[in-house]
């Protein structure tokens, strides 16, 4: 199978002409911006009827083929790093598609059958053999200080740190830190991580929101104390081998749409709860490729940045325009994975909305003018709190994007009317159903991209609808329980998975970080975590 020799550069100019490797183990370019492919590849001419049968480890190897050259990863290897990526999910068909609501074309595409019980799963499994791949080819014959050893930081509202350290605990040469707000996430979300006591995993709870915890991560980043002593590496999804990763289960799900027996060859909306982007940002790749999706359909909570970006004319704002007074912050709602001020990865969009929509005459004039548009709109956001796009590249958001924004109330009561109303029969083990009603039970993030589905297909009559689940209800039992307690068929403990059982009770390890630490006390922090764990391994 013939490939690019694809490159990649950064969002914002100062590098370029990177490998893959490269680029998967640096994780955040050196000028702070985000590393994305010199060329967006196409699907081949016939994969509709070449691709129709493959496994979902099959099609992630077709897609991601068609972005690293085979000089970089052999094709048995990549095979290999795939395979073992998926075998432990719970699921056959790994991302399977429900038949949510067959009267009205929805459909519900379930992310959550990993180890962790999440759609950050699907990307960070992986993520973690690739680390592992490249770590052993580098470090083969080496010893002691020769050794190349990752530090690994990332940011979590709940789902990302869990499948991270999932995706790489116990592998050797890797020092993961995961870095979450205290209070802000779910109270299973924060038993995943601490729970997991190997040496080379470190929780850091910080006082503060999630937004400030990823600003501390680009800190670290860009600290040039840090890159002299450490090898940093990203796993939150400004890695871009997070948003490769995500491409192939959009791929699936159009595979599984037209085998169900519901299928008509209507149009197709995908509606996907977003809060950093980085999931709709795969189905924006995917439609780019060939993936026949008409619209993609961002569905956000009352943390509304992008869905104010749509409706407003081009304005991208930490505070809405109409109300310039509020503060900046992060509300607290049902669905916290999606609690989130600025979104990192539609940084990556703009560039190229604003390189497609540039009339010079050459390739690297456009290139050029898109590094230096992101730049600018950037630094705007962080001196004055956002920044404006110009029309043409607002019209062509607006070609590929719907947005929708749900509010806490109406997550919770998409999550009753969906028990009370929708009784798929396609589900398979491990959807969370009542077995006395067959009702289904949306976790609240899930709800938002419901109800959001809901408001498109009004408008939309006839059109498939394929609304991504990203977690396993049982994850987020207070809004769960909120919405349904008391109806009729639903116990909490019937949809409990097993691997949840028992959590409370383990030995758990955790640093919590001083209010009033900032970045370089947490950099202090992962230094030392770091000289203690390479001291007691020698």
């Amino acid at each position: 199978m013939a490939t690019l020799s694809q490159k990649y550069l950064s969002t914002r100019g100062a590098e370029y002409g990177l490998s893959f490797e490269e680029v998967v183990l640096q994780g955040l370019a050196k000028d702070g911006g985000l590393f994305i492919p010199e060329e967006i590849p196409s699907l081949p001419a016939n994969w509709e009827t070449e691709w129709a049968d493959f496994s979902f480890e099959e099609l992630a190897f077709q897609v991601q083929r068609l972005f690293i050259a085979d000089s970089e990863i052999p094709s048995d290897d990549l095979r290999d790093i795939i395979n073992r990526s998926y075998s432990t999910f719970y699921h056959p068909q790994r991302t399977p598609l429900v038949d949510l609501d067959a009267k009205n074309n929805l459909h519900l595409l379930e992310l959550f059958h990993g180890q962790t019980r999440a759609f950050k799963d699907v990307a960070l499994a992986y993520l973690g053999n690739l680390f592992e791949y490249f770590l052993v080819r580098k470090n083969e014959g080496k010893t002691g200080k020769d050794r190349l050893h990752l530090t690994v930081v990332g940011a979590t509202s709940g789902d990302t740190g869990s499948a991270a350290i999932s995706g790489l605990r116990g592998k050797k040469d890797v020092s993961v830190f995961i870095l979450f707000p205290e209070g802000r996430t779910s109270p299973i979300q924060r038993l995943q991580m601490v729970t997991v006591c190997d040496a080379n995993v470190h929780n850091l709870a910080v006082q503060g929101t999630f937004d400030n915890c990823q600003d501390t991560v680009k800190a670290l980043f860009a600290d040039p104390v840090m890159n002299a002593d450490h090898h940093l590496a990203a796993v939150n999804s400004i890695n871009w081998a997070r948003i490769l990763a995500q491409i192939t289960y959009y791929i699936h799900s159009y595979f599984q749409l037209v085998k169900s027996p519901s299928y008509k060859k209507e149009k197709l909306r995908v509606v996907v709860p977003s809060g950093n982007f980085g999931d709709i940002l795969a189905g924006w790749f995917a439609k780019q490729m060939g993936f026949p999706a008409d619209k993609l359909v961002i569905a956000t909570n009352e943390n509304d940045i992008l869905d104010r970006f749509f409706r407003s004319d081009g304005h991208y704002t930490k505070t809405p325009i109409d109300s310039p007074a509020q503060a900046e912050e992060v509300k607290e709602t049902h669905s916290p994975a999606m609690d989130i001020l600025v979104s990192s990865n539609f940084e990556r969009l703009l560039w190229f909305l604003s390189y497609q929509t540039n009339t010079s005459s050459t390739l690297e004039a456009r290139r050029q003018h898109a590094c230096e548009s992101v730049s600018a709109w950037l630094s705007d956001l962080k001196s004055k709190g956002g920044f404006q796009v110009p029309a043409a590249v607002l019209d062509a958001a607006k070609t590929e994007f719907e947005s929708e924004r749900v509010s806490n109330e109406e997550t919770i009561a998409t999550i009753r009317e969906t028990f009370a109303t929708c009784f798929p029969t396609n589900t398979g083990a491990g959807s969370p159903k009542s077995s006395k009603t067959g009702g289904y039970v949306l976790d609240p993030h899930t709800a938002v991209g419901i109800a959001a589905s809901r408001r498109s297909i009004e408008r939309n009559p006839g059109a498939h609808h394929i609304s991504l689940s990203t977690a396993h209800p049982a994850k987020f039992a207070s809004a769960v329980d909120l919405a349904l307690s008391g109806q009729d068929g639903y116990t909490f403990s019937e949809i409990l998975p097993q691997d949840f059982i028992g959590l409370e009770e383990r030995e758990t390890r955790v640093t919590s970080v001083p209010p009033g630490v900032g970045w370089e006390g947490i950099r202090d922090i992962v230094c030392a975590e770091v000289e203690q764990e390479l001291q007691g391994q020698r």
